[in-house]
Order: structure tokens, then sequence, then C-alpha cells
């Protein structure tokens, strides 16, 4: 696999300098169930198609940040931090106009 990837601070980089650590899922609260909490460590959606990712950039700013990237063709739509993502991800959720 080989593509290139927009970190938010240090801009287009390859993508070897990253490290992958999975897809962005809504973090369950302290006081619930453990059934939660198994499924957030342990149960991927592994979407085919666009998704929300974690990456690290350990070979440049070293700092994590989201990704929606369509893994069917490897192709990055749109890079931001995490405190960008309730703007940032919620627009998937909108209706068309």
């Amino acid at each position: 696999m080989s593509f290139m990837l927009r970190c938010p601070n240090c801009g287009d980089r390859h993508v070897a300098e990253f490290s992958f650590r999975g897809e962005y899922l809504q973090r369950p609260q302290q006081e619930d169930e453990f059934a939660s909490w198994a499924d957030y460590v342990y149960m991927k959606e592994n979407v085919q198609g666009k998704h929300f990712e974690w990456w690290y950039h350990g070979s440049g700013c070293q700092r994590w940040f989201l990704a929606e990237r369509d893994t069917t063709d490897n192709t990055t739509q749109t890079t931001f931090w995490f405190d960008d993502r309730p703007r940032l991800i919620n627009r998937e959720s909108e209706p068309d106009a």
C-alpha cells in the first residue's frame, strides 16, 4: 500500500511516515456496561469506502489526527485535528442539498 497522506500540520507526506491506529469510533461513557467497552475495543466496522480513522505522524510532528479516507482506492478526503471532529464528522450525516 502506497499513497500520500496530508498531515494537518506538515502537509502532504508519504504514508510510510505515519502509523495507522484504527477507525474512529465514539468512545463509551465511563459508566457504560462492559459489553459497550468490549465492542469499542474489539469490534471494528471495517467499512469498505469512506470512513474516519486515526493516524500518527511519527516521522514528522509526532501528533495524532483523524483522516477521512476511502479504503477502496486509498484516497484521503480530508485530515483534521481531534478537536475539529464535531464540525467535520457531523457533516457526513447531513442530507445533500
